[in-house]
C-alpha cells in the first residue's frame, strides 16, 4: 500500500465522517486474508502499516529447529539468529514473511476493502441518523426516477418516495426540492432504507404542528384528519382552552397559516373543522357549507343519516362523493346522504288539493286543473281576474274556444262567489 491509501483514509474521514480507525481495521482485515493466500498458513500471521511511507509487512511466528519439515511452521536456526542473536532451539520468534510483489496486491487489496467498508459505514450512518427521525418532515432534491418511484437526495443519503407515496396530481422533475413525510427507515437485507412521502395524512399534520403554534404547544388538538391527497384534506382540531379558537389559530391572521400549508400542498384544499364530543355537532361541521334539514343517529349500526333540500344534495355530497367520504373517515361513522322529500310532498299536496278543489266547478279533469296549478293558476279567482283565455290555451295547449269556456266557468264560479249572501 502506498501513501494514496493513506490520503484516500484522511479524505474519508473528513468527507465522510467515517472514523479513521474503522477503514483501517477493514483494510488489514482484507489484506490480511491476502497475506495467507500468499504467504500460506503461517502461524499467527498478521499485518503491520507504516503510518509513513503506507508500506504493509506480513509477520509470523515461526519455531526456531535445527531442520525444517514444515516452511510455514518453522525456520532454520541459523537463518533465525540473523534475526535475534540469542535465540534458541525451539523459541517462537516473529518474522517478516513479506511476499514478493506484495505491495501491490496489498495496494488493490486495500482499495477494494476500503470501499466496501465506506458503503457499509454510510448504510449504518443512515440508519443511525434516521431510525429515531420516522415521522418527520424532510427537505431533499429529486435526484432520479426508477420507474415511477422517486429518489430524493437529502444531502449525505437518499430517500425513495414510492409510487403509492407520490401525490398523483403532482409532476415532480430532476432538481425540484421538495418537502416529505418520513413514513419509516427499514434496516433490511439491502441495507436502510429511508421511505418518505408526500400523500400521507400526517404529511398535513406535520405542516399544521409547524406552522401553528398553538398546536406544536398543545393549546390546540388535533383530533382526525381525513384527506384525499391533492384533492381535499379534512382536518379537526379541538382545544381545552374555551379562550383559544382552535379553527381560528388554525387559519391565522387573514388566512395567513393555511395559505402556506395550502401552497405547500400544491393548492390542495383544506378544510379546518371545530371538533365535538357530539357527533350531530360534529358531523354539521364537517359538511359545511352544505345545509343539512335533519340528522339521525343509528348508535348500534354507528351510521348517520342525513337529509337536505334538493339544491344542496350536491354540495353535501361532493364531487364524485368526497366530501361524505371524507367526513366518514373524520368522524369514523358511515355518513348516507339524501335529499328530503318532505318538503317537496307538502308542496305537491297543496297543489293536488288547489286543483281538486276547482277541478269540478271549471268542468275539467283533475289533471287539467294540476296544470293550471303549476302554472300558477292556482284558484278560481287568479284563472278569473288574472288570466285570460289565450294563457290558459297556452298553457293547456287546447284550442281558444276550449280555454274561454273554462275562463267562463272560473269567471261564473267566482262571480258567484263574491255575490252578497240572500
Amino acid at each position: 500500500m502506498n501513501s494514496e491509501i493513506l490520503a484516500a483514509l484522511e479524505y474519508f474521514e473528513r468527507e465522510k465522517g467515517i472514523k479513521r480507525e474503522v477503514l483501517l481495521e477493514a483494510i488489514l482485515n482484507a489484506v490480511l486474508q491476502a497475506a495467507r493466500k500468499a504467504v500460506g498458513p503461517a502461524k499467527d500471521l498478521r499485518v503491520e502499516l507504516d503510518s509513513k511511507t503506507g508500506e504493509m509487512k506480513a509477520y509470523a511466528k515461526l519455531t526456531v529447529v535445527e531442520k525444517v519439515t514444515n516452511k510455514h511452521d518453522e525456520i532454520r536456526f541459523e537463518l533465525a539468529q540473523k534475526f535475534k542473536a540469542d535465540v534458541q532451539l525451539g523459541d517462537e520468534l516473529e518474522v517478516p514473511v513479506t511476499p514478493r510483489d506484495f505491495g501491490r496486491i496489498a495496494a488493490q487489496t486495500a482499495k477494494q476493502a476500503m470501499m466496501q467498508r465506506i458503503r457499509q459505514a454510510e448504510k449504518e450512518m443512515i440508519y443511525d441518523e434516521f431510525k429515531d427521525r420516522a415521522g418527520e418532515i424532510v427537505s431533499g432534491t429529486v435526484r432520479r426516477f426508477e420507474r415511477s418511484d422517486v429518489l430524493v437526495d437529502l444531502g449525505k443519503f437518499e430517500a425513495l418516495m414510492p409510487n403509492k407515496e407520490r401525490v398523483q396530481t403532482e409532476d415532480y422533475n430532476v432538481g425540484d426540492r421538495i418537502r416529505a413525510y418520513v413514513v419509516a427507515v427499514d434496516n433490511g437485507a439491502r441495507g436502510p432504507e429511508i421511505i418518505i412521502s408526500r400523500s400521507h395524512p400526517n404529511f398535513v399534520r406535520r405542516l399544521f404542528e409547524t406552522e401553528v403554534s398553538e398546536i406544536n404547544d398543545r393549546t390546540v388538538e388535533i383530533k382526525g384528519i381525513a384527506r384525499e391527497a391533492g384533492y381535499r384534506t379534512k382536518i379537526a382540531v379541538w382545544s381545552a382552552n374555551d379562550k383559544v379558537d382552535p379553527v381560528g389559530a388554525c387559519v391565522g391572521m387573514r388566512g395567513a397559516r393555511v395559505k402556506n400549508i395550502v401552497r405547500e400542498l400544491n393548492n390542495e384544499k383544506v378544510d379546518i373543522i371545530r371538533w365535538s364530543a357530539d357527533v350531530k355537532e360534529f358531523v354539521l361541521e364537517a359538511l359545511k357549507p352544505a345545509k343539512i334539514k335533519s340528522v339521525t343517529l343509528d348508535e348500534a349500526k354507528k351510521s348517520v343519516l342525513i337529509r337536505v333540500d334538493e339544491d344542496q344534495l350536491s354540495l353535501a355530497i361532493g364531487k364524485r362523493g368526497q366530501n361524505a367520504r371524507l367526513t366518514s373517515r373524520l368522524t369514523g361513522w358511515e355518513i348516507n346522504i339524501e335529499q328530503d322529500k318532505t318538503a317537496k310532498e307538502l308542496v305537491e299536496n297543496k297543489k293536488e288539493t288547489a286543483a281538486n278543489s276547482f277541478a269540478a266547478a271549471l268542468q275539467v279533469t283533475p289533471e287539467v286543473a294540476l296544470k293550471l296549478v303549476n302554472s300558477g293558476m292556482n284558484s278560481v279567482e287568479v284563472i278569473a281576474t288574472g288570466s285570460e283565455p289565450q294563457d290558459i290555451a297556452d298553457v293547456l295547449g287546447i284550442e281558444l274556444e276550449q280555454a274561454t269556456a273554462i275562463h267562463n266557468a272560473a269567471r261564473q264560479e267566482y262571480d258567484k262567489s263574491m255575490a252578497p249572501a240572500q
